[in-house]
């Protein structure tokens, strides 16, 4: 299916990385659902920049019900269902290695939260959309990872392990929905430079991040944008299962 034909729903789009996503997708002419939990006024900016073809809502993806009325709205507002997710919402977390919690002091809380915002969120979306799309034949399921989990420069040890969980998530979903024509992928970025996210890493890590980049460049929202925008794609029609890492070089498979 054809970029420009798609009902797309980006998670935790209200501003960063899936702001950035949502305007990818509407440049290409997609019906794009803005999906926010608290970032109402970045959210409706973000819609209203993009134009007739994009409309915020508000939704915990946490909440399996909350999901399902999401989708429904969606169906509603664009007159047919979402064909493709795009798992991107980032729950109460910063990018500070200063700040993070090490092995002594971290606690199970702080493991289950990440994994509600990266597993449990993954699964509301891909239950709530998978009938419609099962019926269409048609879906892509891109989840949006981190390349922290494969080299942890910094051991975000509730973060990166929730997102290496999320990489087996992806590959068993691909294997169950692969005969429905759904395709399951996810996109791997590094540090980007720079997101609300991102934005109290110290400047010096970016700098280390840019000397040890074969591209000699941090990778912005943007670039990470168009890697997502492939697996959406009619180029990427047999890819499914897949990781792509999307950080310049620094981590390579």
């Amino acid at each position: 299916m054809e970029l420009n034909k798609q009902v797309v729903l980006v998670t935790g789009a209200g501003r960063g990385l899936g702001a950035e996503i949502a305007r990818a997708f509407g440049r290409e002419g997609a019906k794009v659902i803005i999906n926010y939990f608290s970032s109402k006024e970045q959210a409706e900016e973000t819609a209203e920049e993009i134009g007739a073809n994009a409309f915020a809502i508000q939704a915990d993806v946490r909440d399996p019900d909350s999901v399902k009325e999401m989708f429904r709205k969606a169906k509603e507002h664009f007159g047919r269902p979402v064909t493709t997710i795009v798992n991107n919402a980032l729950v109460n977390f910063t990018f500070n290695g200063d700040e993070r919690k090490q092995l002594d002091e971290i606690g199970w809380a702080d493991f289950s939260e990440q994994f509600e915002g990266s597993i449990k969120s993954t699964l509301n979306t891909l239950q709530a959309g998978r009938k419609d799309m099962a019926e269409q034949k048609f879906g892509r399921i891109i989840n949006i990872g981190t390349n922290l989990f494969q080299h942890p420069v910094v051991p975000y040890h509730d973060y990166n392990t929730s997102k290496a969980a999320l990489l087996s998530m992806t590959r068993n979903m691909a294997k169950e929905l692969g005969p429905d024509g759904i395709h399951v992928n996810m996109v791997s970025g590094g540090l980007l430079e720079k997101t609300d996210a991102s934005a109290a890493t110290p400047d010096a890590v970016f700098d280390i991040i840019r000397e040890g980049t074969p591209l000699g460049k941090v990778t912005t929202p943007a670039e990470l944008a168009d890697a997502v925008l492939f697996f959406a794609s009619p180029w990427s029609r047999s890819v499914t299962g897949q990781n792509l890492i999307v950080d310049g070089g620094l981590v390579m498979n």
